[in-house]
């Protein structure tokens, strides 16, 4: 039976993914070299994990070729959406207001990102407002 609610992946899983999101098809042997690139991991290590990753449904395997070719299953959009509703329900109890006051008293905010937070917040504020039909 196929699992429709996306799976929460790993912290390794996640990293793979990144990498088959940002260079599309892989190899095993290419998405090895570019975990290489930050931490030291054995081929058959990333092996076993895009095979795991394939029983969970979070990649898809094309065999036509002598190389396997593992490509994400899931988006980087509604994965990110995921995890981030799993850590603002499980965190914040559900409020977004205090992850964001969180997330702002933390690190020091630059005058773009503050301008960026601006123009959402007007979006946002002209979407609610529009009458509905």
């Amino acid at each position: 039976m196929e699992n429709k609610t996306p799976l929460k992946p790993t912290d390794t899983e996640l990293e793979i993914l990144q990498i088959l999101w940002q260079h599309g098809p892989c190899t095993v042997r290419l998405v090895n070299e570019e975990q290489n690139k930050t931490k030291e991991t054995g081929y058959t290590t990333t092996l076993k994990l895009l095979q795991i990753m394939f029983e969970k449904n979070l990649v898809t395997r094309d065999e036509e070729s002598r190389s396997h070719l593992y490509q994400a299953a899931v988006t980087e959009e509604d994965t990110q959406k995921h995890l981030l509703d799993r850590f603002l329900d499980t965190t914040f109890r559900g409020s977004a207001m205090k992850l964001v006051m969180q997330a702002l008293g933390n690190r020091k905010t630059t005058s773009a990102e503050l301008d960026q937070i601006r123009n959402l917040l007007k979006k946002l504020e002209d979407d609610s407002s529009e009458p509905r039909l």
